[in-house]
């Protein structure tokens, strides 16, 4: 399986069920990526490994003036031989910044995305099936 056809899969496969909760009313087909990076990064990692990264979202002050307000964290991954892979970034506007990057330890018990992930899951899974098994009819 090649990463190009896994992250091909995973935009295919985004949708407002998939979205993180607190994203939903941001979800839209004009930007897919929003509310998915969690789910996703979890995706990838069940395919390729490596590290899963987490950052801080903030976004600017809405007056221009004062500090910027941290109001979310998002996920990505770096693969085992160091590329950091990091498809849903284009989710974000241009008042809105990713801060540091630190490896986090992949979620071993029940988590608030856990319908949203097993759904993106299958979804992959089915269209990489799909894709696979008419390449070789």
């Amino acid at each position: 399986m090649t990463l190009e056809a896994v992250i091909l899969a995973l935009r295919e496969s985004w949708g407002p069920d998939t979205c993180a909760p607190e994203d939903v009313a941001d979800w839209t087909p004009d930007n897919p990526a929003r509310g998915q990076c969690a789910t996703t990064a979890l995706v990838l990692h069940d395919f390729f490994g490596g590290s899963l990264v987490t950052g801080e979202v903030f976004v600017d002050p809405p007056t221009g003036s004062g500090p910027m307000e941290r109001v979310d964290f998002h996920w990505w991954n770096r693969l085992p031989d160091g590329e950091q892979v990091d498809i849903t970034l284009e989710q974000f506007g241009p008042h809105e910044h990713v801060v540091g990057g630190i490896d986090v330890l992949r979620p071993t018990g029940p988590t608030r995305l856990d319908r949203q992930y097993a759904l993106l899951s299958a979804r992959v899974s089915a269209r990489l099936a799909q894709s696979w098994g008419s390449l070789g009819a």
